[in-house]
């Protein structure tokens, strides 16, 4: 199924949301569009190409759709041809792009789609969709983020089970004042780069519908 946008809620908030989205893209696309292309040049001489990373992901409602990354691993692979775990692929410079949270810059591209919105519950992986509960399945009920709830309270360093319960908070809770503090709070976390990885691990552990 292929996400074809579109916002959850009333008219006027969906309609806000929408318009400040598109507003917000807009004027920072003097800013993105130079930074993205030398971001995109640095990713193809250090890691090769492509320069961007594609996978489907479940959107709103859980409809699909194709989010956009920079490249931040090799696609390295052992002696039978599988790809050699992702600690073992991520490159100093993709963990660098990570940090700094540059390996999202392609995801504006999502929002101007209306697949995305600038805050929402992050998308995870397609195979989890199988793996949540009722409650943590309502992440899907809102447009998913490039930045949410979750990300300004801890981001990987929280648990599964902690994350779902701040993006099921966002969703009971949203607004456009909230968007606001939590774009804000976004950008501190990024200048501190805090929150990266979870605990001792290079990346978020997968998500085994278990208690951490």
């Amino acid at each position: 199924m292929a996400n074809k946008g579109g916002y959850a809620g009333p008219f006027p908030d969906w309609f806000i949301k929408r318009a400040f989205d598109m507003v917000a893209v807009v004027l920072a696309a003097p800013l993105l569009l130079p930074l993205g292309l030398s971001v995109a040049v640095l990713v193809r001489w250090k890691i090769g190409g492509p320069v961007l990373f594609r996978q489907q992901r479940p959107g709103l409602h859980g409809m699909f759709f194709e989010i956009l990354k920079f490249r931040t691993m090799t696609d390295e692979r052992d002696a039978d041809g599988d790809l050699l775990p992702d600690a073992e692929r991520l490159t100093r410079f993709g963990i660098w792009l990570r940090q700094s949270s540059l390996d999202e810059l392609p995801e504006f591209i999502n929002v101007l789609r209306g697949e995305m919105s600038l805050v929402g519950p992050r998308p995870l992986l397609i195979e989890y969709l199988a793996l949540y509960t009722p409650e943590q399945a309502r992440r899907h009920e809102v447009l998913p983020g490039l930045t949410g709830w979750a990300q300004v309270k801890g981001r990987n360093e929280l648990s599964w089970e902690q994350k779902f319960q701040l993006d099921t908070w966002y969703v009971d809770n949203r607004s456009f004042w909230l968007d606001l503090r939590i774009i804000l709070l976004t950008v501190v976390k990024v200048l501190k780069r805090e929150g990266i990885s979870h605990r001792d691990e290079s990346t978020m552990p997968r998500f085994t519908g278990k208690p951490d």
